[in-house]
């Protein structure tokens, strides 16, 4: 049966009561709130011909917090109720002190919506989602006689908040998920190789139970690993790389992304700290962090503060002129708000966080960028990868990609790894296509323990002097 609509003050806490104690806990504080919410996921999995997993999970709780200056203190618990919400307060009140803080304005309000309130949990029965599953797995084995092992996954979630505030204000969101992921392993001649794909985002789980959309993410896993059955052992050395559209734009997030938001900027730990207003990346490069895309995986019509999302333009012209902010390090910085305070949930307490990060087109075509490559690598596909916020370092693996030479696109090689900094990468980009792509909505962000969905994007870029890592030649 579908859940009843998510009333935590109607069914679980008298709202004056609530307001109550919140305001207690605010009283002399720059900021504060009271976040409720309720949340239930499911997720399948079909593993080399069979189910493997099959997991629902359902959770709800609240989160009290209190900021005065740099000090903010939270508490939360699972249980709704004006005795765990009064012990709550105490922790709160370890923030404020003796007060004398004056409390910052509210958010503004919105009555944008970015995605639907559908349950994507109670769109298709248990019975239906595995038998997309398993034909997922038949329809892979038909495909190539070389798929020896096939793994499918549909998952979806669905989120109802409620965000209370000390002047009274009330802000709700209900905020869907859907995923799709398919893996396939190809032996030919004893080598085996892997690829996958997935897709997703804030709407309905029929939509990626479709043939069309299934088959297509399959062919797409099918054809990478396939890709990855020819390719040769990557070369080492420096040399100038062409990244792809879309995915590949993990490298802007992470490398980029992470060090400007505004937490590691008012602390002075990003490389970019200080830096606003002057020239950080080669002309012609545009970065904005945007959470107003319909549907995308990483939008929000509010984050977990009750702030509007926007669109920030980080980078503009290779300019520094915006950091992502949230309510605290905004106010600390003399800064406003950007909408990208998020949490994990009611157990986590807020920070500035991404939501989708990407570079706008630019004019070049993409075909001349890899045509100007003399010796160099394009790299379509991506992998995991590491950054150290405070120097900007990263290291990235490749999925997909290929050796090119005088021009010409050769073999695709594996194990190749990009080694080097973001802000060099940024100021070594010598042109930027006009094929602006956002991912498949597939994507997470991890930071301080906290995980919560993303969106990145970017055209193709041509960077200069990149070290890449592989097997010497």
């Amino acid at each position: 049966m579908p859940s009843a609509p998510f009333r935590p003050f109607e069914d679980l806490i008298d709202r004056d009561a609530a307001l109550r104690h919140l305001r207690a806990a605010t009283a002399g504080a720059d900021d504060g709130e009271l976040f409720l919410e309720r949340r239930r996921s499911e997720a399948l999995t079909f593993d080399d011909g069979r189910l493997k997993t099959a997991s629902f999970d359902a959770a709800q709780g609240f989160g009290l917090r209190a900021v005065r200056g740099e000090t903010a203190a939270y508490a939360h618990s699972t249980d709704i109720s004006e005795p765990a919400l009064a012990r709550a307060v105490a922790t709160a009140r370890l923030a404020v002190g003796q007060g004398g803080g004056t409390l910052a304005p509210p958010p503004p309000r919105t009555n944008r919506r970015l995605y639907g309130e559908a349950d994507p949990l109670e769109e298709a029965g248990f019975a239906l989602k595995v038998e997309t599953l398993r034909e997922i797995d038949a329809t892979a084995r038909a495909m190539d006689p070389r798929v020896v092992q096939v793994s499918a996954s549909l998952s979806a979630s669905h989120q109802e908040v409620a965000i209370l505030r000390p002047e009274g204000d009330l802000v709700t969101d209900v905020r869907p998920m859907a995923r799709l992921h398919v893996s396939v392993i190809v032996e030919q001649d004893g080598r085996r190789e892997s690829g996958h794909h997935g897709t997703g985002g804030r709407h309905d789980l029929s939509r990626l139970m479709r043939r069309e959309t299934w088959e297509a993410a399959l062919r797409e896993a099918l054809r990478i690993a396939l890709v990855n059955l020819e390719a040769r052992p990557a070369p080492a050395g420096i040399m100038d790389v062409v990244l792809g559209p879309g995915w590949p734009g993990i490298l802007l997030h992470e490398a980029i992304g992470h060090g400007l938001e505004g937490d590691f900027n008012r602390k002075g730990s990003s490389v970019f700290a200080g830096l606003m207003g002057t020239q950080i990346a080669a002309r012609g490069v545009t970065v904005v962090d945007d959470g107003t895309l319909p549907e995308r995986r990483g939008s929000l019509t509010v984050d977990d503060e009750g702030t509007p999302s926007g669109r920030t333009v980080l980078i503009e012209d290779g300019i520094l002129t915006g950091y992502m902010q949230d309510r605290q390090n905004a106010r600390l910085m003399g800064m406003a708000p950007t909408g990208n305070g998020r949490r994990e949930s009611f157990a986590h307490i807020p920070m500035p966080r991404m939501t989708n990060t990407y570079m706008l087109a630019g004019h070049a075509d993409p075909k001349d960028l890899v045509a100007d490559l003399k010796d160099g690598l394009w790299a379509v596909g991506f992998g995991g990868g590491q950054v150290d916020i405070t120097s900007g370092k990263f290291v990235f693996s490749c999925t997909e990609a290929y050796r090119v030479r005088n021009g010409q696109v050769m073999e695709p090689v594996k194990g190749a790894t990009l080694i080097g900094d973001g802000a060099t990468a940024l100021r070594g980009i010598r042109a930027v296509g006009h094929d602006l792509a956002l991912d498949p909505g597939i994507g997470n962000c991890g930071k301080a323990g906290q995980w919560v969905p993303v969106g990145v994007g970017q055209p193709s870029v041509l960077i200069g002097g990149l070290t890449v890592g592989g097997a010497a030649t």
